[in-house]
């Protein structure tokens, strides 16, 4: 999976994909980059860089890489000019990749804030980078993903976060009342790459194709124009670090079951249900000691601990005290939902409501989208009056002055007096915002009529379609 972390976006992903072989043109122009695979090398367990190499593979690589889009690496070459690069050096590079003398560029470091607070570091390989790691992938994640645990969701096919809570609410409803919520200290910072390899080998036998993967988990990163060299970690930005990922986490998961624990993991985020808090402090603990002696982890102590599900938050979703346990949205996730509108709020004071209303209607359903698994509708409308709130705020901020105010309130409806009187009770925006005056002249109704999308009602239609 590539991070989008940057702005400088190329052409739309359908001419990209017309440039990738959509058309009879573009797939003349992909058969003579990709060439058909070579079925001359040793057995099967030895073939498996061929198949990376394959036509099909790479063109459905290709494929993907330009969908994803993201930023340029650092060779500063974007999506839309990999394909022409690749029909003038392909048949060099495939030499080097069968040959095993391939060496990938250093990936360029980029920062995105945490959610919680800090700073994420993420490492964006060069597109053809992107594009050999995604072929990878494509052969790699059916060989590991039909062995992951059920109880693992992140960055597989068919699995989703949705699916990661959904088994979390059961595991409380069926009686497991604690929760030990492990958080992973700088997990893909810290990957030991010894201990990594060794994992990938116990299914990859193909020498080149392993080298190759250590080749990528310690390329060189661009900082400030300076590179330096990678000795552990495997940096989030690439298409490959998600399996990898899962494949070093995967020895966990089976620890879990071996012991006959109750877990859910989505990537390095995982939950253990147990039913008491001293058998949660000791599967804490004990976890813990294994992450430390065989796969070299260590557990943010700070994060993580054993308490009450309706006391933690997992991807965003918390859950209620009540016996049932209802899913319900995490308050962490509206405050970061809030600052995020406040955002659109600050750049819209010198645009139209409409406008403003325009940038907010993607969010709203983006988030809603996500949390439409909550069962508790009560938070829903307090963020439609909140929203509605702001935008009577950011009106009475662009009317400014008093006389302007009261001109546009009498426009509105209100009498001449009430307006006066409004307009010149010296109170700040916000206050005014959630006075009767505004609401009278500003009612629901006109904002739905310029196409404000409310939380509760499209939470409803999403929840009419589950």
């Amino acid at each position: 999976m590539i991070d989008k972390v940057a702005d400088n976006r190329v052409e739309k992903p359908e001419r990209r994909l017309r440039a990738g072989g959509s058309t009879a043109e573009g797939k003349a122009a992909a058969r003579q980059v990709y060439p058909a695979r070579d079925e001359s090398s040793g057995d099967g367990s030895m073939r498996l860089m061929d198949e990376v190499v394959s036509r099909e593979n790479l063109k459905a690589a290709h494929r993907r890489v330009v969908r994803n889009g993201g930023a340029a690496g650092v060779d500063g070459m974007t999506v839309d000019a990999l394909l022409p690069y690749c029909r003038e050096h392909w048949p060099r590079i495939r030499e080097e990749l069968l040959s095993d003398a391939y060496k990938p560029q250093a990936v360029r470091r980029v920062t995105i804030p945490k959610p919680g607070g800090g700073e994420r570091l993420l490492g964006i390989p060069t597109v053809l980078d992107r594009l050999l790691q995604q072929a990878l992938l494509q052969v790699l994640q059916p060989i590991f993903d039909p062995t992951f645990s059920d109880s693992s969701f992140g960055f597989r096919p068919g699995r989703s976060a949705h699916q990661a809570v959904s088994a979390a609410r059961a595991h409380i409803r069926a009686g497991y009342g604690w929760v030990v919520d492990l958080d992973l200290e700088n997990f893909f910072d810290r990957v030991n790459h010894d201990v990594l390899m060794a994992r990938v080998a116990r299914r990859v036998k193909d020498q080149r194709v392993l080298r190759l993967i250590r080749r990528y988990l310690q390329a060189g990163v661009l900082a400030g124009g300076v590179m330096s060299a990678r000795s552990k970690g495997t940096p989030q930005g690439g298409p490959l670090s998600p399996l990898l990922s899962n494949v070093l986490l995967d020895e966990w998961d089976k620890e879990l079951e071996r012991r006959g624990h109750q877990f859910v993991r989505y990537a390095d985020d995982c939950n253990v249900y147990v039913r008491s808090q001293a058998a949660g402090e000791r599967v804490l603990a004990s976890l813990s000691r294994f992450l430390r002696k065989r796969l070299r982890l260590e557990i943010n102590r700070d994060k993580s601990a054993a308490a009450r599900p309706w006391q933690r938050k997992f991807l965003g979703y918390s859950f209620t005290a009540q016996q049932e346990a209802r899913l319900t949205v995490a308050s962490e996730s509206i405050k970061r939902l809030k600052a995020k509108l406040r955002q659109v709020f600050r750049r819209g004071r010198g645009r139209s409501l409409g406008r403003v209303i325009a940038t907010l209607t993607p969010i709203i359903r983006g988030w809603v989208a996500y949390f439409r698994l909550s069962e508790v509708k009560g938070h829903l409308e307090v963020l439609d009056g909140w929203l509605r709130r702001k935008l009577r705020c950011l009106i009475w901020r662009q009317w400014k002055r008093p006389r302007v105010r009261v001109r546009k309130l009498r426009r509105l409806g209100l009498s001449a007096d009430r307006a006066r009187m409004s307009a010149y009770n010296h109170r700040g925006p916000w206050w005014n915002a959630g006075a009767s005056h505004s609401n009278l002249a500003l009612p629901t109704r006109l904002f739905r009529r310029l196409g404000l999308v409310s939380f509760i009602d499209e939470h409803r239609r999403l929840a009419r379609s589950l």
